[in-house]
């Protein structure tokens, strides 16, 4: 398989690719073990290859370690956002949503309602990071109190949120797309439009009809209303509470950097947490590190408001760590540019070139977990090949956002899959069949590329 010469072949590359796969198969899937372990064993099967084929131990530790830093970003705003709930749910005011919701939002329209509320506030803030960690938390808790299935309401939250990482002028991706593509924004904007809204419309009528469709007991109201006074009798509900992530929502949309703005509202959940909840700045200090431990006699409330906490976010940062370090091997050793041009070789079509844009996104979304990476790599890659075949790079841009932005959620060891599995407390294997518009957007942006003849 591996030639004398230090560059891999595309052959070779292409069965890398398959060994990594059917590793991360193997170890997910049949012997059950975490995505660490999984993403450890294929650097150790392709660092001993890298060596064979002549590459220095040095670089390759080089590119380890580089990947690793390349993520240092995303540790850290993972880290805040674990003490940011921690500190929200102490203040209260993740509570205080839950008890709003639990009695206003009717059962029935649960699902909906989450996927338009994470939809209005994704498109506002412009991150699905601060929307999950925000009212998907306090939906989650919902869903659970009327007895929905979790990974259900986890669809709903995390394509919502998925909508205005992709669509929000706001977003970072959403810029970045357009950016690499060298597409004026609101072009690249009006352009996704073409898969989006098809993408939600069926993704909004699963969502009724799921909630329809699933018994609400009778008896599960009056276990609602219970729940809602214990939490009452535990948390002072106060609308004043909400004054913190409203901070946070103002901060977003003003542009101010994601690391100050959680910061902020960490300090401002703090002094909210002192003034209404009583809670000393001793025990605050320890709940931004383990998270909140209210005792009350309900399991599923338990379950509910003990969350966040540095430390709830550890299994996510160290999966990140080595999924980063994995993606500083492979660009050492440059497997992916060696694949997209064995590809870009096989190219004669617009649906063909879109198609393999797409599996590009995807694939370096696969390889290493990095979003940005997935619409940076095959921009850089392709947008030659739009320019020579003729076809407005509007096309590009969108099938960026299709298949990057949106496909980096679908993988345990991605940066948002990650995230969201350990903010909602729901496994991605177990969300993945639910979160209908990440993959109706690509598909229908693969559709579109060859049912379409306008250039």
């Amino acid at each position: 398989m591996i030639s004398k010469n230090k560059s891999f072949k595309t052959s070779e590359a292409f069965l890398l690719v398959v060994c990594i796969l059917a590793i991360i198969f193997t170890s997910l899937f049949l012997l059950k073990s975490e995505p660490h372990l999984a993403l450890l064993l294929c650097i150790i099967v392709i660092s001993l290859i890298g060596l064979l084929k002549g590459f220095n131990w040095s670089d390759l530790e080089a590119g380890i370690v580089k990947g690793i830093q390349n993520g240092i970003q995303p540790i850290i705003v993972l880290g805040l956002i674990g003490m940011l709930i921690g500190a929200w749910m102490a203040s209260g005011t993740i509570p205080t949503v839950m008890v709003y919701a639990l009695s206003i939002i009717d059962p029935s329209y649960l699902l909906v309602t989450s996927l338009f509320s994470c939809m209005v506030i994704s498109s506002l803030v412009g991150s699905s990071f601060t929307t999950v960690s925000t009212v998907g938390v306090a939906l989650m808790g919902v869903g659970m109190a009327i007895g929905l299935p979790v990974e259900w309401v986890a669809g709903a939250v995390i394509s919502g949120a998925c909508f205005g990482d992709k669509m929000s002028p706001m977003s970072d991706t959403t810029n970045f797309a357009s950016g690499v593509s060298s597409v004026p924004l609101f072009t690249h904007i009006r352009h996704m439009t073409i898969t989006t809204v098809p993408s939600i419309i069926i993704t909004t009528i699963i969502f009724i009809v799921l909630g329809k469709i699933t018994p609400i007991e009778t008896a599960s109201f009056s276990e609602i209303a219970k729940m809602v006074t214990i939490i009452k009798s535990e948390i002072d509900i106060n609308a004043l509470t909400l004054l913190s992530p409203l901070l946070v929502v103002i901060l977003a949309i003003r542009k101010v950097p994601v690391i100050p703005s959680l910061i902020i509202g960490i300090i401002t959940a703090g002094v909210t947490a002192g003034a209404l909840q009583g809670v000393s700045i001793g025990k605050f200090l320890t709940i931004l590190q383990f998270g909140t431990s209210y005792s009350i006699d309900n399991e599923l409330l338990m379950s509910m408001l003990n969350r966040g906490g540095l430390q709830s976010m550890m299994w996510s940062i160290s999966l990140i760590m080595i999924a980063f370090a994995f993606g500083g091997l492979l660009d050492v050793l440059k497997i992916i540019p060696v694949l997209l041009n064995g590809l870009m070789k096989r190219i004669k079509t617009k649906g063909q070139l879109i198609l393999s844009t797409a599996a590009s996104s995807f694939g370096v979304n696969l390889l290493t977990g990095e979003q940005y990476l997935s619409i940076l790599i095959p921009g850089q890659s392709f947008k030659g090949l739009f320019d020579n075949m003729q076809i407005s790079r509007k096309y590009m841009s969108r099938t960026l956002e299709d298949a990057g932005t949106l496909v980096n959620p679908l993988f345990p060891w991605a940066v948002s899959g990650a995230f969201f599995a350990q903010t909602l407390g729901v496994e991605v294997i177990d969300y993945l069949p639910y979160v209908f518009f990440l993959y109706l957007s690509p598909l229908f942006s693969i559709l579109f590329g060859y049912l379409s003849k306008h250039k």
